[in-house]
């Protein structure tokens, strides 16, 4: 099987990089939005505003932390050198998509395998 470019990973692994910094900082104001906001007492209103809020920060957290853990997971490919290679295929990812979706463990084929398997096994 052939390698990528290594100016391919290299420019993936800084977008990868850069995305992990960006979703930190992201993580972080959102943190100090919601501790910010005056939460002691108030009427039913204020209250269930507040669980609103509550829920969304947590819903948010959550999709930060998927996110993270799919760019440390393609950082960890990089440096084992397995950078690319479609987990359904065992093919080359394509190049595009790499740059497009850095963390991206599937190709387009894989992805629509991967795709097809979940709609047979959701009936």
């Amino acid at each position: 099987m052939s390698t990528l470019p290594k100016d391919l990973v290299e420019k993936c692994k800084q977008k990868l990089l850069l995305s992990k910094e960006d979703i930190l900082n992201r993580i972080k104001e959102a943190r100090e939005n919601f501790n910010r906001e005056d939460n002691k007492g108030g009427d039913e209103g204020d209250l269930t505003v507040r669980a609103l809020e509550e829920s969304q920060f947590l819903r948010l957290n959550e999709r930060f932390r998927k996110q993270l853990v799919e760019i440390e997971m393609a950082l960890a490919r990089i440096e084992s050198g397995t950078y690319g290679v479609c987990e359904e295929t065992e093919e080359l990812i394509e190049n595009e998509r790499l740059l497009a979706i850095p963390w991206t463990r599937l190709s387009i084929e894989g992805a629509e395998i991967r795709e097809s398997m979940g709609k047979r096994y959701a009936r």
